[in-house]
């Protein structure tokens, strides 16, 4: 039977192991108690037997009648402890009182003359009584029944069953303490190669699908591992795959496309303005089909790029982002200025630096700038800043365009998903920022900014 899911594997077996020994010891300390209480009703039943024997040995018969002589030693048998209530009886049968304690109340059952008969009775405390039948004969007399009791308080038969019950059950509780620490070593002992393995795949990155080493470990987990290793080889080789795909064919893409763009562009330049304005409008709806054929080729490369191997394979180091926005951003004004957009950068102090692949965080910080001066219009203020917060740096692209709706800043992150249907966009760019920024550690979202506009972030962890 699997344990429930969300429990410890180690709670269940240390419970399924644990529970029997509980179960066993409280068996064992109820029949050890058992055991104890028969034990003291026979010890008691034998000091109250041989209580009556001493009592009915100094009843002696004469011939005008019966003459009981309690002596110092017999009054000491009786009384042997002071703390115990000791009560006797002598009666002559059907009833007849002759000595003693007139409460004390008659056996439950008749017995041979010499057998003792034991119960329990109150007066008015427990007691436990012992009735002894006699027939006494006296020379010139006829024989007489006398009937002899001795009861004793129950308290010390139950302090004696205690007593033993606690010799019996110390000795096994602390067997049973030795044992469940035992048992807890053992758990722990033969559960660390799971702990191992699951160290190993918590430690990793997602671009670590190298096979889990396992020192030494019992078959059951060598085949958990193995199985784990199996499934690390397939993923890794789908990737490859994918990766090679994409790769190829977007290489092979690439070359057509760029020779549809400059033929469209000629064509574009050889027609007069004077000529049929239908065949225009054609050759300039192939010419932006091809140009945002080549931007999703491009972009396609890029996504390929920040594969997890493919990112482990260009190598991390330490990148100075200020440096970095200063650069990106000295290269996109003219692109800025063609726009008609106001494009500047806004570098903070202190050291801004972060672990990662140069060439990738330059493409995100490229695909930011360009998503809003393609979206943010004419006349518009594109500022990029980088700062630091804590432990973390800001790469933020702020515009003062119309911005974006709530409820598309978290889908604009998404493959294929376009906030606004103008411009050459494919749906790929704010994806493949999300994803550098991930493979880095990071994240991405866009912030509304004041008044209006929106902020791109980039947020990387600090070094």
């Amino acid at each position: 039977m699997s344990p429930p899911a969300g429990r410890s594997l180690h709670r269940q077996l240390l419970l399924w192991l644990l529970l029997p020994q509980v179960v066993l010891w409280l068996v064992a300390a109820f029949g050890a108690y058992r055991l104890a209480s028969r034990h003291a009703d026979e010890l008691v039943d034998e000091s109250l037997l041989q209580a009556a024997r001493a009592l009915a040995r100094q009843i002696k018969p004469t011939a005008t009648g019966i003459f009981i002589d309690l002596p110092r030693s017999a009054q000491d048998i009786l009384t042997a402890d002071p703390q115990d209530r000791v009560t006797y009886r002598v009666s002559s049968p059907p009833g007849q009182l002759l000595l003693g304690d007139m409460r004390l109340p008659e056996p439950p059952r008749a017995a041979a003359v010499g057998e003792p008969v034991f119960y329990d009775a109150t007066v008015p405390e427990p007691m436990r009584v012992v009735s002894l039948d006699l027939h006494l004969a006296a020379a010139g007399a006829a024989d007489s029944a006398l009937r002899v009791q001795v009861a004793r308080s129950s308290a010390p038969r139950e302090l004696l069953a205690r007593r033993m019950l606690l010799d019996t059950a110390l000795p096994l509780s602390v067997l049973i303490a030795l044992m469940s620490m035992g048992v807890w070593a053992g758990i722990r002992r033969g559960l660390r190669p799971l702990a191992e393995l699951q160290s190993q795949m918590e430690g990793r990155r997602a671009d670590a699908l190298d096979p889990v080493q396992l020192q030494s470990a019992p078959p059951e987990v060598k085949a958990l591992a193995g199985a784990v290793n199996e499934l690390l080889g397939q993923v890794q080789q789908n990737l490859a795959v994918q990766r090679r795909f994409i790769s190829d064919a977007a290489h092979q893409l690439r070359t057509p496309l760029a020779g549809l763009k400059s033929q469209t562009e000629l064509a574009l330049q050889a027609v007069d303005a004077t000529a049929d304005p239908a065949l225009r409008q054609r050759l300039e709806r192939v010419h932006e089909s091809a140009v945002r054929g080549a931007r999703l080729v491009s972009q396609l490369l890029v996504l390929a790029r920040t594969d997890p191997e493919a990112v482990a394979a260009q190598g991390w180091a330490d990148v100075d982002c200020g440096q970095l926005v200063h650069d990106v951003t000295a290269e996109w004004v003219p692109r800025a200025l063609a726009d008609g957009c106001d494009l500047g950068a806004d570098i903070g102090l202190g050291p801004l630096h972060a672990q990662g692949v140069a060439l990738l965080l330059r493409e995100a910080l490229v695909n930011l700038i360009d998503n809003a001066l393609r979206y943010a219009g004419r006349g518009a203020t594109v500022t990029v800043r980088v700062r630091r917060a804590g432990d973390d740096i800001w790469l933020d692209v702020e515009d003062n365009g119309p911005g974006l709706a709530p409820e598309l800043r978290e889908r604009a992150f998404e493959r294929f998903v376009r906030g606004s249907t103008q411009g050459e966009g494919c749906g790929l760019g704010l994806a493949i920022v999300r994803e550098i920024a991930e493979r880095h550690g990071g994240s991405a979202e866009l912030l509304p900014a004041a008044p209006h506009g929106c902020i791109a972030r980039l947020t990387l962890p600090a070094v």
